[in-house]
């Protein structure tokens, strides 16, 4: 009885990790300019109104939520097939550590998002959420979520299952964009009302390193949990 405490015990400070992390990754998303607040910023005090600053976030959040969702689509679906769960979470977890570690080596911005018009945010969130690895990096929290909440349990028809998987992948990427937008939208106005673009002019700084190091350091702990289970 105390072993089975004890496992129930662990269980459940697995899962808040795991949702402490995935807030975490979207306030640090939200946080970095790379993914956007700054035009948002700009569309404000361009129109001089903060419902454009307002509807530019919107925008960016559209865009960047279309893109979590669908990377983790391949995955929910996947996730389906019990007993390639582990192998799954070994594939994800090397992907982005692979991934970071491209970034860390080529820092180029994307060429394809200079062709993207200012006036597209949503397109332009949704190809820099793909091309920085921002949805990707939230693989690994997501099949851990769906481990930990042990979803294959009581669903024997693969259907029932894939519809758990899909909820939790519209969840996650909901709880992400949410700290996201918190964290980004609290940054914009601030700069918007108080600050003005000059200031992100002076104080810009170039996270591309610690964006390659954050998808290699997720990836290396979800691997390292995975060898440990």
């Amino acid at each position: 009885m105390l072993s089975v405490g004890l496992d129930a015990s662990g269980a459940g400070w697995t899962l808040v990790w795991l949702w402490l992390a995935l807030i975490a990754s979207g306030l640090y998303h939200g946080v970095n300019p790379g993914m956007g607040w700054p035009l948002a910023v700009s569309a404000g005090l361009m129109e001089r109104s903060p419902r454009a600053l307002l509807g530019a976030l919107g925008a960016l959040s559209a865009g960047h939520l279309l893109a979590t969702f669908l990377v983790l689509l391949p995955f929910a679906l996947l996730f389906v097939l019990a007993e390639w769960q582990r192998p799954i979470q070994l594939g994800a977890s090397l992907l982005v550590i692979g991934f970071g570690v491209y970034r860390l080596v080529d820092r180029r911005h994307p060429r394809a998002l200079a062709r993207i018009p200012p006036t597209q945010l949503a397109l332009w969130s949704f190809a820099v959420a793909v091309a920085h690895g921002a949805a990707l990096m939230l693989v690994p929290i997501y099949l851990g979520l769906c481990q930990a909440f042990d979803l294959d349990a009581g669903h024997a028809a693969a259907g029932s299952l894939i519809k758990a998987n899909l909820g939790m992948a519209v969840l996650v990427a909901m709880v992400h964009v949410v700290a996201m937008v918190a964290a980004g939208g609290c940054l914009a106005w601030l700069v918007y009302r108080y600050l003005g673009l000059k200031f992100v002019s002076r104080s810009w700084f170039n996270l591309d390193a610690v964006w390659a190091a954050s998808l290699i350091l997720v990836g290396a702990v979800a691997l390292a949990l995975n060898f440990a289970s």
